[in-house]
């Protein structure tokens, strides 16, 4: 069934006026965006099948300016959704009517590099691979690199949790954040953590990563930067099927061995994306494992012996190993761009179901089959080490019968991957998209709980409405 959204406060609405001019007497006229034209750029994100226009755009550049907004909105009872680049999936920076955008792409600076603690103090605009950029002429990397690593900010990230291909050695965001600045609803800036591996008290920063914007908005992060390795080398490994390539993934993880990534893709997949990017993607199998292993020359060969055993006896049938930092980008290229080569042939809903390894074989499988007894079709493409599946559901936007065939598939195959032992997110957080399933994950008393720790930091439910719980279930006290 179609996404929700609550019906807009037209007390709020009525009040445009003179909250426009509230604003407008507390920050600059650049940083405040209220015409019709220029707030449709955040109307949506890239859940784009959905849009509201918010109240006003608010694109501060320093904490202090955060904390202003905050405690004006707070006061006057206006509705906060915090910003990175919009890149989220699942809708979590989609407005409301009555709601203001407040956005950090202006908040993109790298404060301070120590590289003798291996940390990076950054403003929340920033992006991922800025942050690697900044840090690579020293040997250093920021390890979460989603696919969207480009554009994605790290206020994105920690609102998410956000993962990438090689989350698998080094983690995702929670494992890569060591401390925030954080403004609460009132306008507070408090500290959390630091540039120490360990905080005292209670683990807050745990709190605070993926908690999808609805406690606080972060302004700036002290980041985990790490030694690159000696060497890296991704090797592409093609099967006849998706059940044979996901149970070779099991297989390589239960022996205990650890690559950097094992990325997987089907046949529909593979296709669209070597008519993109030319990766030099076999054309000939029916899935394909980019495993990448990384440290010296004789650790590589070492690793990847095991691991070509292990492939061989789930009837691995092509196996090409990179031979040069430029082959290695072209397979990286490939995967990297997935998900904007599927846009060029079809529209898409990607889902986010993370499973038990053990699994996968029976999830791609079930998956393929829900989405054909829709009449659609579905390309595979995810975090393969770490069982995040990401199916992409492909359909019209244009036709609202396709469009609620692809969702109510996705809701389907969301619903088997809880079933199977998983959850409903790996990466791309609840949203607007997850919000309804959370009872399908969670027993009423176990969303109450959460609530309940959502409403010590904002307990008139102003930051991120409408996303994470579902709307006939709001604790406000």
């Amino acid at each position: 069934m179609p996404i929700a959204f609550p019906i807009p406060d037209e007390a709020v609405l009525g009040r445009r006026g003179e909250i426009l001019t509230g604003l407008g007497q507390l920050v600059a006229p650049e940083v405040l965006i209220i015409s019709e034209d220029e707030r449709r750029a955040f109307e949506t994100d890239a859940l784009t099948a959905y849009r509201r226009m918010p109240l006003a755009v608010v694109l501060p550049s320093t904490t202090t300016e955060v904390s202003t907004v905050l405690k004006f909105c707070a006061q006057n009872q206006v509705k906060v959704v915090p910003r990175g680049a919009g890149t989220s999936l699942a809708g979590g920076a989609i407005p409301q009517e009555d709601a203001i955008v407040l956005g950090v792409s202006k908040m993109n600076r790298i404060l301070d590099v120590n590289f003798e603690n291996r940390t990076a103090r950054v403003q929340a605009g920033v992006t991922n691979l800025a942050v690697s950029q900044a840090v690579a002429h020293e040997g250093f990397f920021y390890a979460p690199d989603p696919s969207s690593q480009l554009a994605c900010t790290i206020a994105g990230n920690i609102g998410m949790n956000s993962g990438g291909a090689h989350c698998l050695k080094y983690g995702v965001t929670t494992n890569n954040i060591l401390g925030v600045t954080l403004v609460l609803l009132d306008g507070t800036i408090v500290e959390i953590g630091g540039e120490h591996l360990d905080s005292p008290g209670y683990d807050l920063l745990g709190l605070i990563v993926g908690s999808e914007g609805q406690l606080g908005v972060v302004t700036e992060a002290v980041v985990r930067i790490r030694r690159a390795a000696e060497g890296a080398k991704p090797v592409l490994f093609g099967f006849d099927t998706s059940e044979e390539a996901g149970a070779c993934v099991a297989a390589i993880m239960g022996a205990g061995i650890i690559p950097v990534a094992i990325e997987f893709m089907d046949k529909q997949t593979i296709e669209i994306v070597e008519g993109f990017a030319k990766a030099g993607y076999p054309l000939d199998v029916g899935a394909l494992l980019i495993i990448e292993v990384e440290g010296s020359d004789r650790e590589m060969e070492a690793m990847l012996a095991r691991i070509v055993g292990i492939a061989r006896k789930h009837n691995v049938r092509h196996i090409k190993e990179s031979r040069s930092a430029t082959e290695a980008a072209a397979i990286w290229k490939g995967r990297k761009s997935a998900f904007g080569a599927t846009g060029r042939v079809a529209d898409y809903i990607c889902m986010d179901g993370t499973v038990p390894l053990g699994q996968l074989s029976n999830v791609l499988k079930r998956t393929g089959e829900i989405v054909a007894s829709y009449g659609l079709r579905v390309a595979n493409v995810f975090h393969a080490g770490d069982g995040n599946m990401h199916p992409l559901i492909l359909y019209n936007v244009n036709d609202p019968a396709e469009q609620a065939k692809a969702e109510a598939a996705g809701e389907d195959i969301l619903k088997y991957c809880v079933e199977v032992g998983g959850c409903l997110t790996g990466e791309h957080g609840v949203g607007i998209e997850k919000r309804d399933l959370m009872r399908f994950q969670f027993e009423e008393r176990d969303l109450r709980q959460q609530m309940r720790v959502r409403a010590v930091f904002d307990p008139a439910w102003l930051l991120n409405p409408a996303k994470v719980f579902p709307l006939d279930n709001r604790l406000t006290a």
